[in-house]
This record gives C-alpha cells, structure tokens and sequence, in this order.
C-alpha cells in the first residue's frame, strides 16, 4: 500500500477565484496546492479585453501567493479579431472562454448564435489560442440532461471539422457521449475533469431529497456517465486532466429558493482527486493528470516545486466562515484518506 506520493506541484485547468473579498479567501485554498490555474472570466463585469484581464491578474498577484493565474477573455459577440490578436501576444492569457448565453452563473453576456463566431474561431485558429467551452446548449427546451450531447452534435462536432488546427478544451465534460468526443477527435481537442462528476451521479444530487451543494452546471448525471467520466480520468490519456471547476457560492445562496450553480471543491481538491485514483489502484496516473497533460496541451513548462500527500484521514469541515457569512465546501463533513502535508 503506498502511504506517501510525492509530485510536482498541480495546475488547475477550470478555476473560478471570483472578486473582491471572497477571491482573497478562496485564493489561499488553491494556492496551497496549485502552482498555476486557468482563470474563468466569468465576473460580474465579464473579462472581455486584454486590458481587463490585466487588471485581473494583478487583483490576484496582489495578495502575494507563489501562484500564477493564467488568464481567459470571455467570448462575447463584440470581441474583435483585433483583441484575439492582442491576447495571443499578451504573456498572461491562455484562451478565450466560450459560454452560450444563459447557460451558468453570470453568463448571461455569452454567445446566442455560436454559427457568429466562426470567423473568430478562424482567427483563434491561425494565433494558435485556445477555445475553452462550456459545452451545452442554453435551450430551456431541451432537458437539463441532455444539453451536453445536444451542443456536440449541434455546434461541437462542426468547430472542430471547420477548424481542424484550433486547440480546444471541452471543459468539465459529464457524459459518456463527451469522453468518446474527446477520445476520437483530434490532438488539437482535450478535456478537463472535475472531482464531482469522476465521484458522483444524479442520485447523489436528488435521490433521497436535494443535495443543493451537489448542484452544479453541467448537472450530475446518471451513474453509467460517471463511472466512464471516472474511467477517462485514470486512463493515462492526455486528453484528460484536471480542473475543478470550483465556484464558490456563500451557503444562504446555495441553499436559497432558487440554489445557485457551483460546488465549492478547492478546499481539499488535490486530495479528493487522489482519493478518486487510490479507490481505483490509479495513484501512479496521478501526477501526469494533474500537472503534465494540462501543462502538455497549453505548452507551459512543467512546475518544478513538489507537494508530499500522505495517507492520513481528515474530515472536511462542515463549514468555513467568511465575512459573517459560511462557503459549504465539497463533501462537507465526509471524512477523506489523503492529505497535503
């Protein structure tokens, strides 16, 4: 039984820091475990220029961490082949994030027509920046179960046959249909993966009354998708590494009328991903999921710092205080077998 793993420091692929004073508290989480994390754009006023995404980082870089953010313009209908130009040359922005409007929290400043863009994807295509998708349709027609497959079919599978040479990243996949995507296009084409989707199902989510800190966007889905999420995470495939897609929400709105979208899992998420790969005798793919592939298809050099986890139980806090206000993490209350020490 191996008790003690030591790897170069993770990347994040997926993150959401927020702003203001919740990015500060959340930022300690992450940087405790990450050397680097794709940056979501995703803010009240959506990270649309070079110039806002600047400001940003350095928002983040203020507060000190050894942590580097690597920074997304958000994909709106005014983003110009001009800006896509000035972003391929900026040293701080790693892609453009594309979220069809509607679709999760704050985006509503997303895409309506994704046929609009191609000629934007052409001109991502030829500076060689990468798309990040939010991969559903936005349709309130189409059940919530569904939206994954249907933007595959409908635009997906089109982006990538029209532009053969774009780097794309189909973030926080949760199906099947996603995984044999991913697995049978291009080099040009990976995915990232979150703890909740390789862990749990929809009836984690909704069997035995709502599970508002399960509820995410893309929804949990039926178990015969997360049991192959799971498998594609330990596969060694370099088309998959991590992002956890973490989106802190304060308890009061997760558990509203109305409960947002997000699960809050930067708390112990090199953790949980290395209860995930013990669970299925996978520790040895650990390290290249979750800090070379990633690392491999943005061509960032590989960290060079290391972080010893141990195998020792803790249990996640039920709760974390924040400004009078608590953030629910991640399985609170469970109790886990790995920890950074």
């Amino acid at each position: 039984m191996i008790n003690e793993l030591i790897i170069n420091k993770p990347d994040d692929m997926h993150l959401h820091l927020r702003e203001g004073e919740i990015l500060g508290f959340v930022l300690k989480d992450t940087a405790r475990q990450f050397a680097r994390a794709i940056v979501m754009p995703n803010l009240n006023t959506p990270v649309t220029t070079v110039a806002l995404a600047e400001s940003y980082y350095e928002s983040i870089k203020d507060y000190g961490y050894n942590f580097e953010p690597l920074m997304t313009l958000y994909l709106t209908d005014a983003l110009s082949k001009t800006e896509i130009r000035k972003a391929k040359d900026s040293k701080i922005i790693h892609g453009v994030k594309l979220y069809p409007a509607g679709v999760t929290t704050n985006s509503k400043n997303g895409i309506v027509s994704v046929d609009s863009c191609f000629d934007l994807f052409e001109e991502m295509e030829k500076n060689d920046l990468p798309l990040l998708v939010h991969g559903e349709v936005s349709d309130p027609k189409v059940d919530i179960f569904d939206r994954e497959k249907m933007f595959i079919d409908k635009y997906l599978t089109r982006i990538c046959e029209n532009f053969p040479s774009l780097r794309l990243v189909f973030e926080h996949i949760s199906t099947k249909d996603a995984v044999e995507f991913v697995v049978n296009s291009s080099s040009k084409v990976a995915a990232t993966i979150t703890p909740q989707h390789a862990m749990l199902s929809r009836n984690d989510l909704l069997s035995g009354g709502v599970k508002p800190h399960n509820y995410c966007l893309p929804v949990l889905k039926r178990e015969i998708h997360q049991k192959v999420i799971l498998e594609a995470a330990i596969s060694g495939n370099s088309k998959f590494f991590l992002g956890i897609d973490s989106a802190p929400h304060l308890t009061s709105e997760k558990e509203s009328a109305c409960g947002c979208a997000g699960i809050y899992s930067a708390k112990t998420a090199i953790e949980l991903y290395a209860e995930i790969f013990d669970k299925n005798d996978a520790l040895d793919k650990l390290s290249d999921f979750s800090n070379k592939f990633g690392a491999d298809f943005y061509n960032l050099p590989y960290n060079e710092e290391k972080i010893r986890l141990i195998r020792k139980e803790y249990q996640i806090p039920q709760q974390l205080e924040f400004n009078n206000n608590q953030i629910t993490p991640f399985l609170a209350g469970q109790t886990i077998h790995w920890q950074i020490s």
